[in-house]
């Protein structure tokens, strides 16, 4: 192997080492970039996906990666569900949450955690804030682990105390919908389809407005990659890839409901990863 020392902007020596004809992702260089190798004198021919096809069937040693990732999430979720939820903050979960992850090993976080309390987690991406959690609400907290250079993704969503009967009903119609997206992954079927199969049961309940993204995402170095499970998804999945499942229900001014679990892709249906249980946990 050989190492060549480079200036600090890599860019500015690429125009006389690169072919005068080059393909470049075209979702990953800047313009500022582009801008300079064209200046450069390199014609350059947008590409899309060719990196990310390479790595979207994951290899044994990825797969084991992955599943240590995952179980490391497993167990940080098992510890968070003991902890006081009521009276503190999103922040401070989120924060337990992410000291928990480095305690059991992690060697970062896959993506900041995400906590969202009551009317907050009615956002998909809402950012945890000094919101106090309240007895009578729904808490969903998305977390994942980097370890060895790849990721792990979940979801739950926790009750604090009593919550009522509507909230409990609508959490179950997620956890159904959840179960056909599941049902639907298995290599050959498309992004679309298990999107749409699982779309299907929340549409028919009703809350078909209130279901706003894709049902999920390809994960390994980094925690979007290809495949998509979305309705415009032309992705067909293959044996060992990698998708998360993750349905929602998000209710203006109430709550926010997202269950997700992270699969490998097989023949004749998923391996399910996350081990976390998916029945409304109560904590205090």
């Amino acid at each position: 192997m050989e190492f060549e020392e480079t200036k600090r902007y890599l860019y500015s020596l690429l125009p006389e080492r690169l072919p005068k004809r080059v393909a470049f992702e075209a979702d990953a260089l800047s313009y500022a970039n582009y801008e300079f190798l064209r200046d450069g004198g390199v014609e350059l021919v947008p590409r899309r996906g060719l990196v990310e096809s390479l790595r979207a069937v994951k290899e044994p040693e990825e797969l084991d990666a992955i599943r240590r990732a995952t179980n490391l999430t497993n167990r940080a979720y098992e510890r968070l569900a003991e902890e006081q939820f009521a009276g503190r903050t999103e922040k401070q979960l989120a924060w337990r949450m992410e000291q928990l992850l480095h305690e059991l090993g992690a060697d970062g976080l896959a993506f900041p955690v995400d906590v969202a309390a009551g009317p907050t987690a009615a956002s998909p991406h809402a950012v945890p804030g000094g919101r106090v959690v309240e007895e009578g609400e729904l808490v969903l907290v998305d977390a994942g682990a980097m370890l060895d250079g790849y990721c792990s993704d979940c979801t739950r969503t926790f009750a604090v105390g009593e919550v009522s009967d509507s909230l409990r009903e609508t959490y179950d119609i997620v956890r159904q919908a959840q179960q056909a997206g599941l049902d639907a992954v298995r290599a050959g079927a498309s992004g679309r389809d298990a999107d749409a199969a699982c779309r299907a049961v929340i549409t028919d309940a009703g809350y078909g407005e209130n279901f706003g993204h894709g049902l999920g995402h390809g994960l390994g170095l980094l925690v979007h990659e290809a495949p998509v499970l979305r309705p415009e998804s032309e992705d067909i999945l293959a044996a060992d890839n990698v998708v998360t499942v993750e349905p929602g229900i998000y209710l203006s001014g109430v709550a926010g409901i997202r269950i997700e679990d992270l699969v490998v892709v097989a023949d004749d249906g998923c391996e399910v990863l996350t081990s976390f249980p998916k029945e409304l946990i109560t904590v205090n």
